[in-house]
């Protein structure tokens, strides 16, 4: 396979205003997304914002212990005899509850933008420039931006380091001797408020007296700068190899050319404390070997020989979703849904939606992606064991939103939901299939048994039934369901037994012994719910195709995403076929296509799975830099990016006991050609 020439012709060109797909570079740790001039110079004509961010950067209003969980309302809901407390309304204490799942929230570190100046030194607005030609070289990570500028043409190379949080940038054009071009950085304001949907996306430019921005360090070709918000602090360096730099505002400082060359070049870090020195040549170097190695390394794939129509756009998405989920879903930290383009409920991550971003690692040859951001779950470990012994169970309960702090948002829905609480056990198993050493078992066994603690916990044995049953209360995958009403989800029945067994293997593997419940439970979970031959939502649930026939059909999940010991194949095939018919689609998720094309896969259904992976939908849409859109305000999704991965994975190669041929979820009609190597066959 020439893995050059498959990622090549999917390197993302823009020739005009893209308001919904800027580009975006990164390591995993850091982002930084731009439009069309190669920096961020006009904001304003996107609708998606344009944004630096990064892992460590957050902040809180008025100080981190301003609010505290015991300054909230909790709600009571039955749980089998017992009282069990929920924060998911306001009550009388709106101020703590909304600070609560506003902070701590992640900083928009910086804006760094061009102006371009008249000849009576006025600002050149977007409309004038003129002949965008804008290239992402994927195999280098560097970004190539031509355009003219008063019919003068501008040339702009934008990296980022793959180690070091910062981008480096270098501009050839004559407007550089006439002085016409400068760059200026300017800092927003830290703070957010709740704006329905987008969750504050946009940063504060007015409130000026929220921040200090202070000049630490200033030399001939170098400036540091410290960043005073509240108790929380970061720095920012800029060097520089020709110009001259000048505070222009409180908040703004400005790099202008010297007007003896048509090149100019500089470099802008940010970290916590003392950013690194970064010679710009040593970014471009770095950018290159960093991503060829990539490329070169984990998995590949390639569509060329097919006759499907959709084969091209298949691979497009395949290969802009690697890049994307290595630089906003491959760090320390679980990511948020939008990774570091910009704010989505207030920079903060769901751990629902960790399996989504990360799953696929291991699957295309990159298990240590994954492992970055796995380790934090051993971090934040005594939290969950404090949260779920507030609430009377045994073990560690793993929040839903959640910011680096590692504690649980209040929230009308994310409080109620289960189904976050496997997945690291399923994450770990993943890590193990790919590199099985006792170093791992050892590594991750507390967070593995805690998690299956727990879900032993949280299960009820019901007499009338002779099984375990989940809820109520809870709420489903499917969010739109009641916590008093939910019970039995079919996804989180099947995940309740395959976690617990994977909790069982752990133990094995490691020769100690396992917690008897851990079986217990396993052995006698309560099958999902069925009517009319089709699986219900949850077993209060008999609308599930009528009045609950949107948001996420989650109970295909039981078979596709998890191997479906509990299913029906035939109750899952007809449930299959109601669901493409009879769903909502344009109120699914990105997500939820590939999980119908994984359901539809170990199905046979393998027409289907390609319509489901391939589906004309809103929110299946992927845009010209390879983001999934979902809806105005949430214009990266990335969720979708990685269930793409996970389903393509493991259409191609397979999944334990699929049928024993190449590709067994794709048409083996002749109409798919493909080849593949270094990927992992699914569970």
């Amino acid at each position: 396979m020439d893995r050059k020439q498959i990622v090549e012709r999917h390197n993302p060109v823009i020739k005009k205003v893209e308001p919904l797909a800027p580009l975006s570079i990164g390591n995993g740790e850091f982002g930084f997304s731009f439009d069309f001039t190669g920096l961020q110079t006009y904001p304003e004509a996107y609708e998606s914002p344009l944004g630096t961010q990064s892992n460590w950067g957050w902040h809180y209003t008025g100080g981190k212990d301003l609010y505290t969980e015991e300054d909230i309302r909790y709600q009571s809901f039955d749980t089998y005899g017992r009282q069990v407390q929920y924060p998911m309304k306001p009550e009388d204490k709106g101020e703590a509850y909304h600070w609560l799942r506003q902070n701590p929230h992640r900083l928009q570190l910086g804006r760094i933008a061009f102006r371009f100046l008249t000849e009576d030194n006025h600002e050149i607005p977007v409309e004038k420039i003129e002949n965008i030609q804008q290239q992402h070289h994927l195999w280098t990570g560097i970004v190539e931006s031509h355009y003219t500028v008063d019919g003068v043409p501008v040339t702009v190379y934008t990296a980022c380091h793959p180690h070091q949080d910062a981008i480096s940038v270098k501009v050839l054009s004559s407007l550089l001797r006439s002085q016409k071009i400068e760059v200026k950085l300017l800092f927003p304001a830290p703070d957010v408020t709740d704006n329905a949907w987008a969750k504050a996306i946009f940063p504060d430019w007015e409130a000026d007296d929220r921040h200090r921005t202070e000049v630490v360090e200033n030399t001939e070709q170098f400036v540091r700068l410290m960043r005073v918000m509240d108790e929380d602090s970061y720095q920012v360096g800029w060097s520089w190899e020709q110009g001259k730099w000048v505070q222009t505002d409180r908040h703004e400082f400005t790099l202008s050319a010297d007007g003896t060359s048509s090149e100019l070049s500089f470099t802008i870090s940010f970290a916590p404390e003392d950013p690194a020195v970064v010679e710009g040549e040593g970014v471009f170097s770095a950018s290159q070997k960093h991503w060829a190695d990539f490329w070169q390394q984990g998995g590949a794939i390639d569509f060329s020989g097919s006759l499907d129509p959709r084969a091209f756009e298949l691979e497009r998405r395949v290969i802009l979703s690697q890049y994307l989920s290595a630089i906003h879903s491959g760090g320390s930290l679980p990511p948020q849904e939008t990774g570091y383009m910009y704010n989505s409920w207030f920079g903060k991550f769901h751990l629902e939606m960790h399996w989504w971003h990360a799953a696929h690692f291991p699957l295309w040859g990159r298990a240590d992606i994954l492992g970055k951001s796995l380790e934090w779950y051993n971090k934040i470990l005594p939290l969950a064991q404090d949260l779920a012994k507030s609430q009377g169970y045994e073990g560690a309960r793993w929040p839903k939103m959640v910011g680096i702090d590692g504690k649980q948002s209040p929230s009308p829905v994310a409080t109620g939901l289960i189904w976050q609480q496997p997945h690291p056990i399923a994450l770990a198993e993943l890590l193990y299939l790919a590199k099985p050493t006792e170093e791992l078992l050892e590594k991750y066994k507390k967070m593995i048994f805690a998690s299956a603690d727990f879900m032993v916990s949280y299960a009820q044995w019901d007499k009338e039934k002779a099984a375990y049953v989940l809820g109520p209360p809870l709420i489903p995958a499917q969010e739109c369901h009641r916590m008093e009403d939910s019970m039995n989800p079919p996804y989180e029945l099947e995940y309740w037994k395959y976690g617990l067994e994977i909790a069982q293997k752990w133990a094995e593997r490691l020769t100690i012994k396992a917690n008897p419940a851990w079986a217990t439970v396993a052995q006698s979970i309560s099958s999902p719910p069925v009517k009319e031959g089709v699986y219900l939502a949850h077993e209060h649930c008999e609308q599930t195709y009528t009045e609950k026939n949107h948001d996420h059909p989650s109970m295909v999940g039981a078979l596709g995403i998890l191997p479906g010991t509990l299913v029906d194949h035939e109750v899952m095939r007809n449930t299959l076929k109601k669901i493409y018919k009879h769903w909502d689609w344009e109120s699914a998720w990105g997500w939820d296509f590939p999980m119908c094309a994984m359901t539809a896969a170990r199905l046979g259904e393998k027409e289907m799975a390609v319509d489901f992976l391939m589906m004309e939908a809103t929110k299946n849409t992927y845009l010209p830099n390879g983001h999934n859109y979902q809806r105005p305000g949430l214009t990266a999704y990335l969720p979708g990016n990685g269930g793409l991965l996970t389903a393509v994975a493991m259409m191609a190669c397979g999944w334990k006991d699929a049928p024993n041929s190449n590709c067994p979820g794709f048409p083996n009609d002749g109409s798919w050609k493909i080849k593949h190597e270094g990927l992992h066959a699914w569970l």
